[in-house]
């Protein structure tokens, strides 16, 4: 495995909560949800009503320089909210690209971006003309008329708003990034698939900067109802019900965000006279797996976690770690027993009797899911507990699986953060204090 020293120097956490760390530690530290009635339609007879909507002022115009605002027609939610949270990451880190002019603090060609996207859902209004003239006399779907007549209604830049590649296309033109590059669409697993991507470019040599992670929205009819329809969502109408390693998970809940972070090999953040004392953390190590689970066909964990095992020991090892080392979780968490209690196996498998000693949070029970966008937020929410050394409070969990105690961590040198998605794969990312 290659020496070279790879870093978090920004992150840029967007979500209900808030955008950029800030807005987002603050909350997080005060314990606040963003779960509430969804606002964007009407969710009524969908089967749930409770999300993690980002706030209604924000404007993708205020993430890209003047000189990008046509290209912003052409992007759909899950397109701005990683724009933003790549602008955000950037200032974050205090890195200078050709978003800002002057000259940068990378070459381009050193530049990499390695996005999670979800399969993003189309604007209904967009649709309806092209639908209503595709069906039959007597209502019915015609696919023949589709495509003679129906898709003649979209605009002919219609797909480019929808392809999951779309996201890092605009990040990378934004931010002058000409290295490697590259789109993770593997559900909840895309975000830490993508920053483990960036990690061994930076590792090999190819890039000394990548922006990665994940961003999605599901508050959209057609994303929301396909949340519904996997059996996982809360269908009832009290935020505090989704529990999240509790005895009496009913459900999780959709939402809209996710976080980039800028990782950087450590010799050439120094080179460009990075701020040693603003760096969040180093990433020690990565891991990734497949469940097998065949009684569900991996569309859930197999009851034992070892998939999730797997993924974690990987990342430990590359660490040059053992378990005990781990000071605080923060597992996938999604609030459904069929994917909470795998995930409590694991890491009692892996932490045995200090599990109950060992701070496990869960950040869907404030934000909800946000798909792939979801290891992106986590890992900046594990970079922001060793750079404060604090860890948040647990939220709506009052009666823990057994085996997981409600316990604070004294000295906070090793964080790990691991994500399960629909269809098996499992990450696994250790982070460490820098100095430890």
């Amino acid at each position: 495995m290659s020496t070279r020293s790879v870093l978090i120097t920004g992150v840029g956490p967007v979500s209900g909560l808030g955008l950029g760390i800030d807005d987002t530690w603050a909350a997080l530290t005060a314990g606040r949800s963003a779960v509430a009635p969804i606002a964007a339609f009407d969710a009524a007879g969908t089967g749930a009503t409770l999300g993690g909507e980002i706030p209604a002022d924000f404007k993708i115009r205020d993430f890209v320089p003047k000189t990008y605002r046509k290209a912003t027609k052409v992007m759909a939610r899950d397109i701005e909210l990683a724009v933003a949270a790549a602008q955000l990451a950037a200032d974050d880190a205090g890195l200078k690209t050709c978003a800002g002019g002057g000259d940068p603090d990378h070459a381009s060609d050193r530049i990499g971006c390695h996005i999670g996207a979800g399969l993003i859902a189309a604007d209904l209004d967009e649709l309806t003309d092209a639908l209503s003239s595709s069906t039959h006399p007597d209502g019915s779907f015609d696919i023949h008329r589709w495509g003679r007549e129906g898709m003649q209604a979209l605009t002919p830049l219609w797909l480019l708003k929808y392809l999951p590649n779309m996201l890092a296309c605009h990040v990378t033109i934004v931010h002058g990034a000409h290295g490697p590059s590259n789109t993770i669409t593997c559900g909840e697993a895309s975000g830490g698939l993508s920053i483990g991507e960036s990690l061994r470019v930076i590792q090999r040599g190819d890039a000394d900067l990548c922006f990665c992670g994940g961003a999605s929205s599901n508050v959209n009819p057609m994303a929301w109802l396909r949340q519904v329809m996997t059996g996982r969502i809360y269908g009832g109408s009290d935020p505090a019900a989704v529990r999240p390693f509790d005895q009496n998970a009913a459900g999780g809940v959709t939402g809209e965000g996710g976080g980039i972070v800028m990782l950087e090999e450590e010799a050439a953040f120094a080179q460009r006279g990075g701020d040693a004392a603003a760096v969040y953390a180093r990433v020690a190590g990565f891991g990734a797996s497949q469940t097998v689970h065949r009684e569900t066909g991996n569309r859930t964990p197999d009851p034992a976690g070892r998939g999730i095992v797997s993924a974690c020991r990987a990342a430990l090892n590359e660490a040059g770690l053992e378990p005990d080392a781990v000071d605080a979780v923060i597992p996938f968490g999604l609030g459904h027993a069929d994917w909470d209690g795998p995930e409590a196996a694991a890491l009692r498998t892996l932490l045995g009797d200090r599990l109950k000693d060992v701070p496990v949070l869960a950040t869907k029970a404030q934000i909800g899911n946000l798909g792939a966008g979801a290891g992106g937020f986590d890992l900046a929410v594990a970079a922001a507990v060793l750079k404060h050394q604090e860890l948040p409070p647990v939220v709506n969990r009052p009666a823990p699986l057994d085996g997981l105690g409600a316990a604070s961590a004294g000295r906070l040198e090793t964080v790990l953060v691991c994500a399960t998605g629909v269809g098996g794969q499992n990450t696994a990312l250790v982070l460490r204090r820098v100095g430890a």
